[in-house]
């Protein structure tokens, strides 16, 4: 398949009668997922499991994830080497047509992962589709990445010589995916690493197993050998680290918390019995992430992009809006509309369409976030929100704080969640300088006119946005990925990305 890449369209479920009934009726049929590990491709059950629960409705249960021991973790491990030998010769071109099958089958299931979706991690409607939608752009993307990097690289001529670079497959590959963007993230991940030559072994989060073993069933439909791919969730303590060390690992791709990514990075770093690499690591980590707000922005299209980018998703994703950073002399008016639009949000169980936020992941989000909107009280003037919702589900209010200092708490450690700290700056320089004090530098936005230049150079972050929400990267357009401690900069999406998963080797004939 030689078609350009071209996003796939997100669902206006508004509009189009036909899928909003389709996923209307998906979500209302959706039964208990049983998920075994898969090993080899055979399906393997166990005594211990891991349970998935909907956040809206917490005794509701989405499915069972058989949970693998530490002996089922050196099987996968084992399998997934001896299977390199087969698909790292299997010609790219062959590979690729895997993950555009994938897509393809993705695209006729579109209703059934987002049901899921929905129901296993709260995502509403048209976020659930935009997931589904961005894993669909990852399959489609990368089996054209590595159509571009079989072709003939370009050499510098040597007289006497003939000279070919090529891109090889690296080895084992262990990849970690988070719960929040469960089917994209797991899907882009997996399909860089299989594309390429790789083999993997997947461990899902356990917030969201569900979704993960419906992707590795697709790509098992698409073709994707036995063997190849290896579904195994398990505990990230007692599991994850071995797999982690495990001398069979060449690299590791994790997506998830500050303090997981730090620890697998020094863990990869030190060397095994056995082992004769050096691991890489592709880890994305979070974020802190701000939108600036200069004197001379369109304030009511600032105020919406704030909105927008702090609290969909329910505040949930490594690319969210935590800081406002608003000039002085349009403080007021920006606060005024952030307030007004943070109130008129609708909150409530996501199985209904006019939903626009539901509930946080699972109860030790719940108390973490009101743990954070707690200290925001201490630090800054409660100004909407604050409160935990009544019923079953794990609710909180879209939460401002304003007139919150820069060394706050709130405005410096990263909350995941439905809170957002409002800031007041003298001027652009100090704007700047306070949205880049952070450890933390993976999206912002800026909202001006007179200074778009000088935002370009000077705001720090790896997907900055102008005049447009710090949310929403889309696959090629938005390549994805933040310095410092946002993590190794990967740029997921785009043109460097499967770079990662591969290693170059040159020979030099002479003639």
């Amino acid at each position: 398949m030689t078609i350009d890449f071209r996003n796939e369209p997100i669902l206006d479920f508004s509009r189009d009668e036909q899928a909003r009934e389709a996923l209307q009726k998906a979500i209302d049929t959706f039964t208990p997922v049983d998920c075994p590990l898969i090993i080899g491709g055979a399906r393997i059950s166990t005594k211990a499991l891991i349970v998935s629960h909907n956040p809206c409705e917490p005794a509701r249960i989405i499915g069972r994830a058989a949970k693998a021991s530490p002996a089922q973790a050196e099987k996968a491990m084992r399998t997934a080497h001896d299977a390199f030998a087969s698909w790292s010769r299997t010609p790219p071109g062959a590979r690729a047509d895997v993950f555009f099958r994938a897509a393809e089958i993705m695209r006729r299931k579109r209703h059934d992962l987002n049901a899921t979706l929905v129901l296993e991690v709260g995502k509403t409607w048209t976020e659930a589709d935009a997931d589904t939608a961005e894993a669909i752009d990852f399959c489609a993307f990368y089996a054209h990445e590595i159509l571009r990097y079989a072709q003939e690289q370009p050499l510098t001529p040597v007289k006497g010589e003939r000279n070919r670079l090529t891109y090889q497959p690296l080895g084992v590959g262990v990849v970690i995916s988070p719960w929040n963007f469960p089917c994209a993230i797991l899907t882009g991940m997996t399909a860089a690493a299989i594309v390429t030559g790789n083999t993997v072994v997947l461990k899902p989060s356990s917030l969201a197993p569900v979704i993960g073993f419906k992707v590795v069933e697709i790509l098992e439909e698409a073709g994707v050998p036995k063997g190849v791919l290896n579904y195994l969730p398990c505990s990230g303590k007692d599991v994850g680290d071995r797999l982690v060390d495990h001398p069979f690992t060449r690299f590791v791709s994790f997506t998830g918390s500050r303090d997981v990514g730090v620890r697998i990075h020094e863990r990869a770093a030190k060397l095994q019995p056995g082992q004769k690499w050096l691991k890489r690591t592709v880890i994305e980590m979070g974020g802190k992430d701000a939108i600036v707000v200069d004197e001379d922005a369109d304030v009511e299209a600032a105020a919406a992009g704030i909105v927008a980018s702090a609290f969909g998703y329910q505040g949930q994703k490594c690319s969210a809006c935590s800081r406002a950073i608003l000039v002085e002399s349009v403080y007021d008016r920006v606060l005024e509309l952030v307030v007004a639009g943070a109130k008129a949000l609708k909150v409530g169980d996501v199985r209904r369409p006019e939903t626009q936020m539901g509930a946080v992941i699972d109860s030790n989000q719940l108390l973490k976030v009101m743990s954070y909107i707690s200290t925001g009280k201490r630090e800054g003037r409660l100004v909407a929100g604050g409160k935990q919702l009544p019923g079953d589900g794990y609710f909180v209010e879209p939460t401002v704080f304003a007139d919150v200092s820069p060394k706050a708490k709130i405005a410096r450690e990263e909350i995941f969640g439905p809170v957002l700290a409002v800031m007041k700056a003298k001027d652009y320089e100090d704007a700047i300088q306070i949205a880049n004090d952070s450890e933390y530098g993976l999206t912002g936005a800026f909202y001006g006119k007179a200074r778009i230049g000088r935002a370009k150079e000077e705001f720090y972050a790896g997907n900055l946005y102008i005049n447009r929400k710090c949310t929403g990267a889309l696959v090629g357009g938005h390549p994805f990925g933040g310095f410092d401690m946002s993590g190794t900069n990967a740029k997921a999406g785009g043109r460097d990305y499967l770079r990662l998963f591969l290693e170059a080797k040159v020979v030099s004939e002479r003639v």
